[in-house]
């Protein structure tokens, strides 16, 4: 066991958790920054969100959560 005495599925589990809720605050916010028209605001915080579930997907090894959040990234950064 490692010296912290926590294993590292215990941490990867931790920051799933972590991840996960700031990256569905992130793109509630970008919902919101819509509905204000606050461009670019809405993209960043998109960006955030998608790119935090794509983490999440890949601690979780959750094929499914990668597959639609990639596409969701590399949709989100090739619009103009």
């Amino acid at each position: 066991m490692p010296p912290s005495g926590k294993s590292s599925a215990d941490r990867s589990a931790k920051a799933a958790f972590i991840i996960k809720w700031v990256a569905s605050v992130m793109q509630i916010l970008g919902y919101t920054a819509i509905g204000f028209d606050l461009t670019p605001w809405n993209a960043y915080l998109f960006l955030g969100g998608v790119g935090g579930w794509l983490i999440v997907g890949v601690l979780w090894n959750d094929r499914g959560l990668m597959l639609i959040h990639a596409v969701a990234l590399v949709v989100d950064l090739s619009s103009p």
